[in-house]
């Protein structure tokens, strides 16, 4: 929908050139006599209500979506070449092969704290959905009244009073049933149902995306613990190797075989490599934290959990760029954000516009509690409103003003959230055949690498080559499988991001709903 064009339904508002015959509408013929007791009072006042009720909530659920202009193109395939068109799956983290990491995204979902601050929003949505639409239906209330009395007359002397002041008492007794009800004759009411109800949709949305974003969080936790897995493993396998270097080295040192140069600088190369197996320790115990954390677990720094990198499948499955508008849980929000924002500039628009409310009342008043159920001492009222604000101070058209510059700004945003969305889906498309052929050649530096580490081992024992041959390519080896196992890293990640970029969901757990974040059993998360 257009930024400026209010929301409109099947049973449009009645027009200003309608109002006599809105008015004419609800005029009592002439032949009608009014009601003569408390009970036919209310009687007729429901009927009306009953029978004009479906006519002005006839429109109050939310109104469908419209498809808005972007101001760019959206093509037909995506910029990256070998991307499949096939659909985006749901359970997109179960193509990584690893049941593990199936347990620790389901349980990710069930027990993350901002799962649950979010659930919480969503639930308050709903509330004020409530709220926003109680006005649409009559208010009925129903009260109960006891007076006592007494009244002192002064300045009338009363014979053989002596001189005492003559004092009544009365108590009363009342009770009534009181309801009113505004016609909404110009939607405005109903525009703020709408609006409320496409902030409740937007809510939900909010949600899906949130649990999109816990569970990338915890499958990307994983990786970074299993990867500081492997590269402690690393440091731990290069420490070792320098300390059988050196207990060699020292060996010969002592038989006069090597010099001393060799022997310091094979401790230093030891020295450095116990400094990064520390190094390495310490991301480790970090990583495993922010992992527990995550999860909703205590921070003990100690898990036991796999440490390889799961599979990732060579097809890219992406979908077709015009399916991203509607996948998305971000921009289907940022469009119900923008339809709130239209239904609430109609009812700004709508508030300029004369309200109508109609008032009824009966009940009984009497001096005896036991009459109170009586008809002989039935009281009641019934009346109509009818007020045109004149004169706020601008306020209203102030309201206008500002409903319409959040319009505008609910569609640059969604526009923005659309072109950002597009922008990583397409960066994480291309990311994926950099980082492909990046391990495809460290897979092959690493493999030279240690060939030439044994080979300078070789021609070093024969005396070929000098220690700082084996000292750099020590390096070599070990900073090419460090490169390996980051990248690989690095590339399921990607495929990470791209998923969600792409707006996969995830299926429903049996017996959750959907403001639940805590699911009963199952091995899916919630929706």
């Amino acid at each position: 929908m257009t930024p400026l064009e209010p929301p409109h339904c099947e049973d449009e508002p009645l027009q200003s050139s309608d109002i006599p015959l809105a008015l004419k509408s609800f005029r009592s013929p002439p032949s009608v006599a009014p009601p003569q007791s408390f009970q036919g009072t209310v009687i007729s006042f429901l009927f009306v209500v009953l029978l004009s009720a479906p006519l002005f909530t006839s429109c109050s659920s939310p109104q469908k979506r419209k498809n808005v202009q972007l101001d760019f193109e959206t093509p037909g395939t995506w910029s990256s070449a070998g991307v499949s068109a096939e659909p985006v799956v749901d359970d997109w983290w179960s193509n990584l092969g690893s049941s593990n990491l199936s347990e620790v995204v389901i349980e990710a979902l069930n027990r993350n704290h901002d799962l649950e601050i979010a659930a919480a929003r969503l639930a308050a949505a709903e509330a004020e959905a409530r709220i926003a639409g109680a006005e649409l239906m009559p208010s009925l209330g129903l009260g109960f009244d006891a007076n006592r009395s007494q009244r002192n007359f002064i300045g009338f002397p009363i014979p053989g009073s002596d001189r005492n002041i003559l004092t009544t008492r009365s108590t009363s007794y009342g009770v009534a049933l009181n309801s009113s009800w505004e016609l909404d004759l110009w939607g405005r009411v109903r525009s703020g149902k709408r609006a409320a109800a496409a902030d409740v949709q937007a809510s939900e949305f909010e949600l899906r995306g949130a649990r999109q974003s816990i569970a990338a969080q915890a499958v990307k936790a994983w990786l970074a613990v299993a990867e500081s897995s492997q590269q402690m493993r690393l440091a731990t396998q290069t420490a070792q190797s320098h300390q059988a270097t050196v207990n060699q080295i020292r060996e010969r040192y002592r038989r006069g075989l090597r010099s001393s140069l060799d022997f310091r600088l094979a401790e230093t190369a030891l020295s450095s490599a116990q400094a990064a197996l520390a190094e390495r320790e310490r991301l480790l115990d970090r990583a495993t934290r922010q992992f527990q954390i995550l999860l909703g677990r205590y921070p003990s720094g100690t898990t036991q959990q796999e440490d390889l990198f799961p599979e990732v499948i060579s097809s890219v499955p992406a979908g077709l760029p015009s399916d991203l508008l509607n996948r998305r849980p971000d921009l289907v929000a940022a469009e119900q954000r923008l339809a709130a924002a239209d239904a609430r500039l109609f009812q700004a628009k709508a508030s300029l516009l004369p309200r109508i409310s109609l008032t009824a009342s009966g009940g009984t008043s009497t001096a005896d509690l036991a009459d109170l159920i009586s008809s002989d001492f039935g009281v009641w009222a019934l009346a109509g409103n009818l007020s045109q604000p004149l004169l706020q101070g601008g306020r209203l058209r102030a309201g206008v003003n500002l409903a319409v510059a959040r319009t505008r700004q609910a569609l640059a945003n969604y526009r923005k959230t659309a072109l950002t969305a597009f922008a990583e889906v397409e960066t994480a498309l291309a990311a994926e055949n950099y980082l492909s052929n990046r391990e495809k050649t460290l897979v092959s530096a690493t493999n030279q690498a240690q060939a030439a580490l044994r080979l300078s081992h070789e021609r070093y024992t024969a005396g070929v080559e000098p220690f700082l041959v084996v000292l750099e390519s020590e390096r070599r080896a070990f900073e090419a499988e460090g490169l390996l196992i980051a990248v690989r890293r690095q590339r399921i990640e990607n495929r990470v991001e791209l998923h969600v970029a792409l707006g996969g969901g995830f299926h429903p757990a049996p017996g959750a709903s959907n403001s639940e974040t805590k699911s009963t059993s199952g091995t899916e998360p919630p929706l």
